[in-house]
């Protein structure tokens, strides 16, 4: 099965390898970003990059035209440059083009950078020294982690300007993040034992050039919103349960005339988790017809928001072991060609893709939220969920918060693809803003977290206006999982800390198991990450 709703990323052990055979997958970033697992250089690797360097020493000598090598940048490659100021060109380049702006990415972000960075020259197509390589393994294994301002990338020739801050680093400009505090770069190499490089030919141009902010950003994101797809399914099916909705619109027969797997998925797992429920009984012959869209429709909804997100995941995963260095060596052939791998386009639109599913996803579950709320008809629940309504205003606000997030997730959802801007004097006229669909995606995220948590929050404490009667198994572990972090209302008071507990908790998988035994009920859910 591919894709969006598989079971929880396995962390399994040893080093990550850069340069190897085998293609990174999505658990290979998110172990490194985020839980410092070690890297290390495939054996298969060395080769390779000594001779794609090999390869640029021979070619530069020779004195032959080569972009960004013996030529200038941009719209400048017209001009060659002298064998005198061969290393010049390359320093200059690192430093002129470290214009970013803003706040710093954040580290996990940076770790993943550097991994795909890595993983790109070790390739063995860049052209570039060991050393650089070896250098930005023992960055990553001694969480060394550059700064680099979030603003600045158009998405075309590479993420150039975080690059290149990087890059800077790497030479002994610049900041590192040492045990969370900001120190110059020279020093925190210096007292690692690590020596600054001294860009060689080609070099400073292969740092610069890539996609892996966007591969890197886009990599969590992705990690990330399959989690909180996960998660959503199950709190979408507890807010069904406790407003007593019909099962009957999950019946296989009316999902298998869709032909949308996804979809049948889903109703799957709806009706496995409300099954056994007491509060699905309690309504057996009630005379309500149809349900409102947003509890009869979840298996249409969030099956598009999972084929949604099995597109995304698919074109991210991809980029993760691309090499995408401009131009690219050639050993066997004895050729450097120029070319467009840096072009973020294919990461763009996936990116752009992404945060529109999420806003489609808190939407969703923001309409929920308010039905819970303002329940009505035979049997319904208290007025906002209040002990006392008129006195007590219960749950009224959360809907607000989540209305204002959602909003706010709307105007981040306008492509950043569509406002492409043309730089360099025109030489570089499409260019795909990527790294701007990537960074607005992880406030959409941020947002569809917390949206999520206070529709938790809302169906927890429904289920348990609704006792004595019990909901199954699945839908109570939720409950308690939810209530492990948010401890029941019994007066009036501020849930700003709850909302923050319960999305923190959605993030770090504390529902993962719960959803993933439902796969495994229902043999909707696989063990293969969606990193594939």
């Amino acid at each position: 099965m591919q894709g969006a709703m598989q079971a929880p990323i396995a962390t399994t052990a040893g080093d990550v390898l850069v340069g190897s055979d085998a293609p990174l997958q999505l658990d290979d970033v998110v172990r490194v970003a985020r839980l410092r697992t070690g890297v290390r250089i495939a054996d298969t690797a060395f080769a390779r990059i000594r001779a794609a360097r090999a390869l640029v020493e021979e070619l530069t000598a020779s004195g032959r035209a080569i972009y960004g090598v013996t030529t200038g940048l941009g719209d400048l490659s017209h001009v060659r440059v002298s064998e005198a100021d061969l290393l010049a060109l390359q320093a200059n380049l690192v430093e002129s083009h470290a214009t970013g702006v803003g706040e710093p990415l954040e580290d996990e972000v940076v770790r993943a950078i550097m991994l795909l960075l890595a993983n790109s020259l070790a390739k063995g197509f860049s052209g570039v020294r060991l050393a650089v390589v070896e250098l930005l393994v023992e960055l990553l294994e001694r969480d060394l982690v550059p700064v680099i301002p979030s603003r600045g990338s158009v998405g075309a020739s590479g993420d150039l300007a975080p690059l290149a801050h990087l890059a800077r680093t790497l030479c002994g400009s610049g900041e590192i993040r040492r045990d969370g505090a900001s120190v110059p770069s020279g020093r925190a190499l210096g007292d690692a034992n690590l020596r600054p490089l001294v860009l060689e030919p080609k070099e400073g141009l292969a740092l610069v050039n890539g996609t892996h902010l966007m591969a890197g950003a886009g990599a969590l994101l992705v990690h990330d919103a399959l989690r909180l797809a996960r998660a959503a399914e199950l709190v979408s099916i507890l807010s069904a349960d406790v407003l007593l909705a019909s099962v009957a619109p999950m019946d296989p027969r009316i999902h298998e005339l869709r032909r949308r797997a996804r979809q049948s998925e889903v109703a799957a797992r709806v009706r496995a988790a409300v099954g056994s429920s007491q509060l699905l009984a309690s309504h057996a012959d009630c005379a309500r017809v149809q349900d409102a869209y947003t509890v009869r429709c979840i298996p249409q909804v969030l099956g598009a928001v999972l084929e949604a997100l099995d597109y995304v995941s698919a074109a991210i995963v991809t980029e993760l072991d691309a090499v995408t260095d401009n131009p690219l060596c050639f050993p066997e052939d004895g050729d450097v060609v120029s070319g467009g791998n840096f072009h973020g386009q294919p990461l763009a639109l996936p990116l752009d893709h992404l945060a529109v599913l999420l806003t489609e996803l808190a939407a969703f579950s923001e309409r929920r939220t308010y039905r819970l709320l303002s329940d009505r008809g035979e049997d319904a629940l208290p007025p906002f969920l209040a002990t006392q309504p008129g006195t007590s205003s219960g749950l009224m606000l959360l809907q607000y918060t989540a209305a204002a997030l959602v909003a706010e997730s709307q105007v981040l959802s306008h492509p950043a693809g569509t406002a492409s801007l043309p730089t360099s004097a025109g030489q570089e006229d499409f260019n795909s803003m990527g790294a701007t669909a990537a960074l607005k995606a992880r406030q959409v995220l941020a947002n569809a977290q917390r949206v999520v948590a206070i529709e938790a929050l809302c169906a927890a404490r429904a289920l348990e206006l609704r006792r004595p009667l019990r909901s199954s198994a699945v839908l109570e572990e939720l409950h308690r999982r939810i209530r492990g972090v948010s401890p029941p209302l019994t007066a009036d008071r501020s849930l700003a800390a709850d909302i923050e507990a319960v999305s923190a908790a959605i993030a770090a998988g504390v529902l993962d198991d719960v959803h993933a035994a439902l796969c495994g009920e229902t043999g909707t859910g696989g063990s293969d990450g969606a990193g594939r």
